[in-house]
């Protein structure tokens, strides 16, 4: 009997290599472990992704695809009429309320870039959409730019701290950006 051809495999192995990291982060991810967790043979794993780093490529590249798609719809939705410091308030809220284990593996996978040459480009790409999506609400690339880094660097310290979000602090934080120096 042949082999049957399956088109979601591919994608059914992503999947499970994006469980696998948001479960036992990235240091966790092999081959074994995402055959496992799609049910799918171990030499499928191999075949779609030849090494762990082409496995870590493709997950990067998905969840920074679906984060972005979520602040595209963040900043579609701001309401031009309210502060910027309002809108980063409902945006950090949203990111960091409740189950924070989605924003964890966005952060772990984002994070491997610094071990992993190959992630680079993907988080890089991702930080540039976000400033673009930015400039685009604030029409001023440097401040777009300042927001990117207070957003990451916020959001960072928010997860590593478990701390919750105090929105008028985050609200004085954007303020702060307007602010002369």
């Amino acid at each position: 009997m042949g082999r049957r051809y399956d088109p979601e495999r591919r994608q059914r192995i992503i999947d499970a290599a994006i469980r696998v990291v948001a479960r036992d982060g990235v240091a966790g991810l092999s081959h074994r472990r995402v055959a496992a967790e799609a049910d799918v043979p171990l030499g499928s794993t191999s075949y779609h992704f030849a090494s762990r780093d082409d496995l870590l490529v493709a997950a990067l590249g998905q969840v920074s695809d679906e984060w972005l798609a979520t602040v595209e719809r963040w900043v579609e939705a701001v309401d031009p009429d309210l502060p910027l410091g309002e809108e980063v308030v409902r945006f950090v809220t949203d990111s960091l309320s409740g189950d924070r284990t989605r924003a964890r593996l966005e952060y772990e996978l984002y994070l491997a870039a610094l071990h992993h040459p190959g992630l680079r480009p993907i988080a890089a790409g991702c930080l540039d959409a976000l400033t673009e999506l930015l400039r685009r609400r604030t029409g001023d690339a440097a401040r777009a730019r300042a927001l990117t880094v207070l957003l990451d660097g916020l959001m960072l310290q928010l997860l590593l701290t478990d701390r919750p979000v105090v929105p008028a602090e985050v609200r004085a934080l954007v303020d702060g950006l307007a602010a002369p120096v």
